[in-house]
């Protein structure tokens, strides 16, 4: 049982007890724990003299390396709050969010330095720092920071190119019930060797005494991604686990399965960020048969709400049809109900009233959940709390915008995003049950369905255009409520993780 609520209490103790193991690993470069510590100090003690002290927030643009954790253990001992936004994000979304966070100090690459001489609201920053440090240990004493459960050690912000941005604030406690959460599902042990693409899981890593081999692409590029370099990164380091997303692992394991190769090391694999469905999930458990593959269903206010082996997930593959995709029972930390599809903030008082909207067993609603690794709170973003939140009493729930069902044992079944659905004459349709379909069909590389002038409309992305009047076929044979059907070249897909449908940009493509 972890008996701290500071990350980087957890880090220095690893470090005292595996000082000579190789901690990261970044291409060429590899940095034992005793060294990270000694460089955690050396920059701690640095950023101090430059003016950051406790409390204050800190934007971070550094990509996944060695510099990136130094850096934020080092934030994280003086006090300091980490502040990050994604790499894909938009000049115009990056100022946004730099308004509501209001940076004392900026620290980032000499591109993002220099990008920064374009940006009004960068320039607004006092203090600027390049990832290099200069300055030696001094008196530990002097910067030894009491940290409260409260105090808030990362601000992250939550996928989405339109509305006000919403502000993760992850406090210390929130982080701690986060990392006893995942570290169960994970169940890390000594001889591990990950690669986590998943920054966060990294951070529990260096908590727990894992090695981590950073994989070698721009996670802001997912179409940079060149597998067989990973290939050769996987075996060369003896990796034996992967946290990433569903993208990654569907790209690594369809290039495994077109090479005929066997990757021998792997025993466990975990996903998230994006749905899987069984015809994917059987790609995963084919590339990497000896392998105990899970896939982890939350978001980034609750990470992890549920999980499910991938191949439980396939035994399932002609049931999706009637309740959703399966994505496993909760997580014994968290309670998850089912309530009505609400499109506005909902204002309740009590329990009783709660029960009020609560829907029965295997009816289609909001996924509303609540537990210790729950978001509590955004940063000064109080439209978003009252829209994305439900109180009662010192309880919070948070509305997950994601639509699904809850059987009689308790499984949580996913229907797509509640803005998603589509009601066609009184028939509500989810284009989540469709996808899986499409999946599935012969030729297709992935599809939806959207409303175009009042008709429901099936968009296909195909894998061989040749197949396209077969395709049709198919498609028309298979629901008499398609009444249209366009192929594209390119369905947009969410800029985290490439693996999610960007309905908003898809809906542009015809408006």
């Amino acid at each position: 049982m972890i008996d701290t609520f500071n990350i980087v209490d957890l880090f220095f103790r690893t470090a005292k007890r595996n000082p000579d193991k190789t901690a990261i690993i970044f291409k060429e470069s590899k940095i034992s724990f005793a060294d990270l510590e000694r460089q955690v100090m050396d920059s701690a003690h640095y950023f101090l003299r430059k003016g950051i002290d406790k409390g204050d927030r800190v934007l971070i643009l550094v990509p996944m390396s060695i510099d990136l954790y130094r850096i934020v253990l080092a934030l994280f001992k003086i006090g300091a709050t980490a502040v990050f936004l994604d790499e894909w994000v938009s000049k115009k979304r990056m100022e946004e969010c730099c308004r509501i966070v209001n940076c004392k100090a900026m620290i980032g690459v000499f591109k993002a330095r220099i990008f920064s001489f374009f940006s009004s609201e960068l320039r607004k920053i006092p203090i600027k720092l390049g990832v290099e440090y200069s300055g030696n240990i001094g008196d530990i004493n002097k910067i030894f920071t009491v940290t409260k459960k409260n105090d808030t050690a990362l601000i992250t912000f939550t996928t989405g190119s339109t509305g006000s941005p919403k502000a993760a604030k992850r406090t210390n406690e929130f982080l701690h019930h986060q990392f006893l959460a995942l570290i169960e599902k994970i169940r890390p042990v000594e001889d591990d060797i990950d690669m986590p693409v998943l920054p966060i899981v990294l951070l529990i890593n260096l908590a727990t005494g894992t090695t981590s081999v950073i994989a070698d692409f721009k996670s802001g590029k997912p179409n940079s991604l060149q597998p067989k370099k990973i290939i050769q990164q996987i075996k060369q380091h003896s990796v034996n686990r992967m946290t990433a997303s569903p993208f990654f692992i569907k790209e690594i394991s369809k290039y495994i399965i077109s090479k005929k190769l066997l990757v021998r090391n792997m025993r466990n694999i975990f996903t998230g960020g994006a749905p899987v469905f069984p015809n994917e999930a059987e790609i995963y458990v084919k590339a990497f048969p000896d392998a105990k593959v899970e896939i982890v269903y939350g978001s980034t206010e609750a990470e992890p709400i549920s999980s499910i082996n991938a191949k439980e997930l396939i035994k399932e593959k002609n049931n999706i049809q009637g309740n959703g995709l399966m994505v496993g029972k909760a997580d014994k930390n968290v309670e998850v109900k089912i309530i009505k599809i609400i499109d506005k903030s909902i204002y309740i008082r009590s329990e009783q009233e709660l029960l009020s909207i609560e829907l029965p067993f295997n009816e289609i609603g909001e996924i509303i959940v609540s537990g210790s690794h729950v978001l509590y709170e955004y940063f000064n973003n109080s439209e978003a709390l009252k829209r994305n939140k439900i109180f009662i009493g010192s309880t919070c729930w948070h509305r997950t915008g994601d639509s699904g069902s809850l059987d009689e044992n308790g499984m949580l079944y996913l229907t797509g995003r509640c803005s998603t659905l589509i009601n066609n004459y009184g028939k509500i349709l989810s284009p989540f049950i469709y996808e899986n379909y499409f999946q599935g069909i012969d030729g297709v590389e992935m599809g939806t369905i959207i409303m175009l002038k009042e008709k429901v409309t099936a968009i296909i992305e195909l894998k061989e255009k040749l197949k396209s009047t077969s395709v049709k076929n198919i498609i028309r044979l298979y629901d008499d409520q398609i009444k249209e059907i366009i192929f594209i070249e390119k369905i947009p897909r969410d800029p985290r993780h490439n693996s999610k449908i960007d309905y908003d940009k898809l809906l542009k493509k015809f408006i």
